[in-house]
């Protein structure tokens, strides 16, 4: 049996200097043996995250009538745990390289059932947003650990291509089965069965994670850096909240603004702290890598145009179409299947051949493609043909983009960074989803209203095709969207396979 020694805390935040001895240098890799086991365990955990953003949604109006909260209130739900998981990201996955990915995992996974136990224990609204806003933060504390762990533990450039494929098909998949599973839950039990779940897939990972991962030693005092943590939780706080307020409010609002610009404020003046701190939270070098840096755009960009897919598309399935929410959760399994099957085959069959440049660009043409297909849609298209083949393009698209990207944000990464390279994956996706969400919500609005008043008098006729029109308005933005990210991926992105990332130094009993 091996145990790994965790080269976490390196003096003055400076990167790992070469290993001297012969035989530790060779003996860099993946932590354990069992490290397909460790796969499956991260796996679970990030699944468990991952659907915790869309699961909550279908079941919202029951515990609505439950708890009897307003529609005002409603939005809190899930805006609370977006800002406790989106502002604590980057300080979750520094603190997984400060204290060990192992314990970070670990505690991330029991706050995470705890909090969901509680949620779906909760006999008030107030009690509810509570638990999500604690789900946030040990959320923001269980996502980057996972993807660091894997990142440190696939080091052989075969194994990292076919591990980050399934990785990168959970965390791209999930949002959808989000949506199914939180109907199924919700019409055959009750809406409280989509916090309890979680505590099942907490159990299988805790166990997994107690047998498999091996334990941190430390013989220096861990160092974090506070004036940049509250700068940039602060900034991302902000910036998100900004969102969320602008998709109700308005852009021209003023609190709007004065989120968005003191966010942007709160950015620089983090970026400034990082270059004079000797301890940084975020070491500079993490996303000036270019293949890095790249690919963090890639995602964020990625993360602004798949909303438009899982929020409006669910509109239009079931408020035009008429779909049930676990019918709604069923029509998107083909793109989770053609998703799972191009994140799983992409990596190991194609990016070798053409490069992550052309791989990526091609992703996200394919997903502006199927935008540019859903424009179709009206009052009375159908499902086979109107919305099927949209699906599955976007999930052979995507696929190849989201395992690609994940793997080239945390190419090359030094040990002690992985964590937070890692958190730097998940934030962005955050960020960008909560921009998607406002843009794409704003100019939905926007659309359907305009097209009422130019169809007087609203009808129930007018109000419905208003709706269809806004619907196809927004996957016309989404459409650009993936086009500007495919040009960007061009324009950006070197063509070259991603280093592996620095592994656990591994020591024999």
């Amino acid at each position: 049996m091996n145990s790994a020694v965790d080269l976490d805390n390196r003096p003055g935040g400076a990167p790992p200097g070469p290993v001297t001895h012969r035989a530790e240098r060779q003996s860099r890799r993946g932590s354990h043996a069992a490290r397909w086991w460790v796969l499956a365990v991260l796996a679970v955990a990030q699944l468990m995250v991952v659907l915790d953003a869309t699961v909550v949604n279908i079941a919202l109006p029951e515990a609505q009538r439950a708890l009897g909260f307003s529609d005002g209130d409603r939005q809190w739900v899930v805006t609370g745990y977006a800002l406790a998981f989106g502002s604590l990201l980057l300080l979750g996955g520094r603190l997984s390289d400060l204290f060990g990915r192992r314990t970070t995992f670990i505690v991330g996974l029991i706050g995470f059932a705890a909090a969901s136990a509680l949620g779906g224990a909760a006999t008030g609204f107030d009690m509810l947003v509570a638990a999500r806003v604690a789900q946030g933060v040990f959320g923001a504390l269980l996502a980057p650990a996972a993807l660091s762990l894997l990142t440190v533990t696939f080091t052989e450039p075969s194994e990292r291509a076919k591990a980050f494929g399934i990785f990168g098909a959970v965390a791209g998949t999930g949002g959808a089965l989000g949506l199914l599973l939180g109907g199924a839950l919700t019409e055959w039990a009750s809406w409280r069965w989509v916090m309890y779940v979680n505590l099942v897939f907490a159990a299988v990972a805790l166990v997994g994670a107690v047998l498999l991962l091996a334990k941190h030693t430390s013989t220096e005092r861990p160092k974090l850096d506070i004036p940049g943590t509250v700068a940039v939780t602060a900034s991302l706080f902000a910036i998100v909240y900004g969102f969320s307020h602008a998709e109700s409010a308005g852009w021209g609002n003023g609190a709007t603004l004065g989120f968005l610009l003191g966010g942007l404020a709160l950015l620089v003046a983090f970026v400034v702290l990082e270059t004079r701190v000797a301890n940084p939270l975020l070491p500079l070098r993490v996303v000036l890598d270019r293949t890095r840096g790249a690919s963090y755009l890639a995602v964020f960009v990625m993360g602004i145009g798949m909303f438009a897919t899982f929020l409006f598309l669910t509109f239009y399935l079931e408020n035009t179409l008429g779909f049930s929410p676990i019918r709604t959760g069923v029509a998107f399994l083909p793109m989770v299947a053609a998703m799972v099957l191009s994140s799983t085959t992409t990596p190991s069959l194609v990016l070798p051949r053409v490069g992550p440049k052309v791989t990526m660009g091609v992703g996200y043409l394919l997903g502006g493609a199927s935008m540019a297909l859903l424009t179709r849609i009206g009052l009375h298209t159908s499902y086979g043909t109107h919305v099927l083949p949209s699906l599955i393009l976007m999930g052979l698209g995507l696929g190849a983009a989201v395992s690609v990207a994940f793997q080239g944000a945390t190419a090359g990464v030094h040990h002690q960074d992985a964590g937070v390279a890692s958190a730097m994956v998940n934030t962005m996706q955050q960020v960008g989803g909560s921009i998607g969400t406002a843009l794409l919500s704003t100019v939905a609005a926007s659309s359907a209203s305009g097209y009422v008043r130019g169809h007087l008098p609203p009808t129930p006729d007018v109000v419905a095709e208003g709706a269809i029109h806004s619907y196809v308005t927004t996957f016309w933005w989404a459409t650009v969207i993936f086009v500007v990210g495919a040009i960007l991926v061009a324009a950006i992105v070197p063509n070259k396979m991603p280093a592996p990332a620095e592994g656990e130094l591994v020591l024999a009993h």
